[in-house]
């Protein structure tokens, strides 16, 4: 007994020392019926459980920086630049800078290299992250130019709080970010999904197949347009792609054998001028990407280049060549999980316990890449009904009973994505493929 009194004792001196403004008469407890205030005398339980609920000091995030971690979280009026550097008491500072001014950020990123040298003595090198998003791929760029290295992250694989209602502040997320680039230079697992930015040879390549599906979609826009104004007036059967559209729209009648109205007759006329320039920007765009071709046939040498391999493959034209080349076959990848990951055709299985069922595939990849190969697939058992791949699609449907054709062309979508990739890659030719003549 007399040493917990000591013990007492000497926690309640050292109270005092710590806390000159309190009193060391134990814990005030309210008596709400009688409006006093008493004092509880302190006992061993209750002191030994104060000692444990008060630490010392907090647990830095790490002791042993060696790097300037550096997050940028982008907007389109201020960039918040969050950072943790060495002999800083390992605490994140922020600081903000107009969105755009790339001079304002290189100052920061100098600014913080002096101050960890002031503090330390030694000159730390400075890793940045960002997400992926509308900045693109030139502040990543410009940063790798002034020997800074960079990461572009995609931002749906940063975990975050599955609260129905969760704080979301950029402050918060630059210092996510920051917590995921700590974790992913120290080697831990499936952190974050590093995005590998393309060159910029290969970015303004893939601008030839972009640009002329938004250019074919304006054109859908149009005609639908010209045949729903003539349809209201009951005429039917135009077609403003054809070549005598012009000479076809004089001599239109209405349903109730009238001549088109003049207004309407105008309308319609605009709108054939304008999708007569679309049809001449499709022409040039597509003249643009042969000589693409063109170029590339000419420095791949001896190796083909991939966009010459898989013309040769039957069923396969310029517009499918093209996208699989200037979208995926542009880089290279380690195994068939990452080229199919990277078209959002991998498989997302829920497991938990007796559960266990497939939830389709992922759709988090290119969704240029992913509808081009349904496409090639239903083009596929059309063109190369003997192949290896054809034959499965076949017998897989078969024994489901002539049912699940849509999900089993998406299955089908990966294989042929996998096999074309070890085509192009590793001169595996596909098992019973026809080839187009010479």
């Amino acid at each position: 007994m007399s040493e917990a009194k000591a013990l007492i004792a000497a926690y309640l001196a050292f109270y005092d020392e710590r806390r000159p403004d309190s009193r060391s008469h134990g814990e005030v407890d309210s008596d709400r019926r009688s409006g006093r205030v008493r004092l509880q005398t302190p006992t061993l339980e209750t002191t030994m459980q104060v000692r444990a609920d008060r630490p010392e000091a907090p647990s830095a995030i790490r002791s042993d920086l060696g790097a300037i971690f550096v997050s940028l979280e982008l907007s389109r009026s201020i960039w918040l630049i969050t950072s943790l550097s060495p002999g800083a008491g390992e605490k994140m500072s922020k600081h903000n800078a107009p969105a755009g001014d790339i001079g304002a950020l290189l100052a920061r990123l100098s600014e913080l290299r002096q101050k960890t040298f002031a503090r330390t003595g030694r000159s730390f090198p400075i890793i940045v992250i960002q997400e992926a998003g509308l900045d693109g791929f030139w502040i990543h760029r410009v940063l790798q130019n002034e020997g800074i290295e960079s990461h572009v992250v995609d931002p749906a694989s940063i975990a975050t709080s599955r609260r129905r209602r969760r704080a979301k502040t950029d402050r918060i997320d630059g210092e996510a970010l920051l917590r995921a680039l700590l974790a992913h230079k120290r080697g831990e697992p499936r952190v974050c999904a590093m995005v590998k930015a393309p060159t910029p040879e290969d970015e303004d390549r893939r601008r030839l197949s972009r640009e002329r599906k938004t250019l074919i979609a304006e054109r859908v826009e149009h005609v639908n347009r010209i045949k729903g104004l003539l349809f209201c007036q009951g005429v039917s059967g135009y077609e403003p792609l054809h070549r005598d559209r012009r000479q076809r729209l004089d001599v239109l009648k209405t349903g109730d054998g009238r001549a088109l109205p003049d207004h309407l007759k105008a309308q319609i006329s605009r709108e054939l001028n304008r999708l007569e320039l679309l049809l001449e920007q499709i022409k040039a765009v597509e003249a643009e990407r042969d000589a693409s071709f063109a170029a590339a046939k000419a420095l791949a040498t001896p190796t083909p280049a991939p966009v010459t391999m898989l013309l040769e493959i039957k069923g396969i034209g310029p517009e499918f060549a093209a996208i699989l080349w200037m979208e995926a076959f542009f880089r290279s990848f380690a195994n068939r999980r990452q080229i199919a990951a990277y078209a959002g055709l991998a498989p997302t299985p829920w497991q938990s316990g007796s559960v266990d069922r497939e939830q389709g595939v992922s759709k988090a990849g290119n969704p240029r890449l992913r509808t081009t190969l349904i496409q090639l697939a239903w083009l596929w058992l059309r063109h190369q009904p003997q192949s290896a791949l054809a034959l499965w699609f076949k017998e897989r449907v078969a024994r489901n009973g002539g049912r699940f054709k849509k999900t089993t062309i998406v299955a089908l979508a990966r294989k042929l994505l996998v096999a074309l990739w070890k085509y192009v890659t590793a001169g595996v030719v596909i098992e019973g493929a026809a080839m187009k003549a010479a």
